[in-house]
């Protein structure tokens, strides 16, 4: 009974330590000081941008798609990013973020559905950005904990990742691209 006391606690530490360590919540925006190309929140989160997007539940299965349009606008140091979400299953969403750059590469952004302030950091071609959202009604009306990286390529476009969590435990995880919608 020892033995299996033993091996059990073993296999939960080593499945605690794969997640600290060797995983997506394992990187720091310190790890993507001086990578490029530089990301700018006022320049690669302006003007129409087109999302595309992959939701996975908490089996690592897909549970929706989705299409959103974004606007983003400044000024001076504080912006907005309108995002409209088309999903798969029909549903449409809104949300509007309201962003406010601080020193050190530092920024904080509130939406309605996100609890307090959100913190976000740029660090070479990378943005992180953690807070709590409340989903809607019709999908639990839970509060999660978020994480987003977000990847600027050299060619424009962004790569996010997002990984939800309920008490630590990954339920969700968002895989999108957000492209720039070309001027006419």
């Amino acid at each position: 009974m020892k033995i299996a006391v033993a091996i059990l606690i073993l296999f939960v530490v080593g499945i605690a330590a794969k997640s600290l360590f060797l995983s997506f919540s394992s990187q720091t925006p310190a790890d993507y000081t001086g990578t490029g190309p530089a990301f700018s929140l006022k320049e690669h989160l302006s003007g129409p941008i087109l999302s595309e997007g992959v939701i996975f539940g908490p089996t690592g299965k897909m549970t929706n798609t989705f299409v959103a349009e974004m606007v983003g606008e400044w000024h001076g140091d504080t912006g907005t990013l309108s995002e409209h979400f088309v999903y798969s299953n029909g549903v449409e969403q809104s949300r509007k973020w309201y962003l406010n750059l601080g020193p050190d590469n530092t920024f904080t952004a509130t939406a309605d559905d996100i609890v307090g302030e959100a913190q976000g950091i740029v660090s070479g071609a990378t943005v992180m950005l953690r807070y709590k959202i409340v989903l809607p009604p019709d999908s639990g009306g839970h509060t999660l904990s978020a994480t987003d990286w977000m990847y600027l390529t050299r060619e424009g476009a962004i790569m996010n990742k997002s990984e939800m969590r309920k008490f630590g435990i990954k339920v969700a995880e968002l895989v999108a691209t957000m492209r720039p919608v070309p001027g006419d």
